[in-house]
């Protein structure tokens, strides 16, 4: 089990906008932080983003969990929306088993951010 996972930044508005737009249709909410930081969750704070200007884009992967498609879909256009890139449009990912539905974007950092759901009916 995950406790919490964090990611540093360029611009701390820039994502936390595209962080606001993907995790909103998840059911997570801005937590709670510090002033050069961000944070979501869906209770308590989970995912972390603080601001590092010094940052570059480079290799990271975040997947963050769906309870249905229609929220994955969701998630996906409204991130594409809000600054991220598409890397794969919502849809079938059995290379994650079968009954698995995804998207993945590339946040303003260059993050790949991925949100799934499993056994999606």
């Amino acid at each position: 089990m995950l406790n919490y996972a964090a990611v540093k930044v360029s611009d701390l508005e820039r994502s936390g906008a595209f962080y606001d737009s993907i995790l909103a249709p998840l059911g997570w909410r801005r937590q709670e932080a510090p002033a050069d930081a961000v944070s979501w969750g869906l209770i308590k704070p989970e995912f972390f983003i603080s601001l590092d200007d010094s940052q570059r884009p480079g290799y990271g992967l975040i997947s963050f969990p769906a309870k249905s498609i229609p929220a994955v879909k969701a998630s996906f256009e409204s991130g594409s929306a809000n600054g991220g890139d598409p890397v794969a449009e919502p849809g079938s990912a059995p290379a994650f088993g079968p009954g698995n539905y995804a998207c993945r974007l590339n946040d303003p950092d260059g993050y790949l951010v991925e949100v799934s759901v499993a056994h999606a009916r």
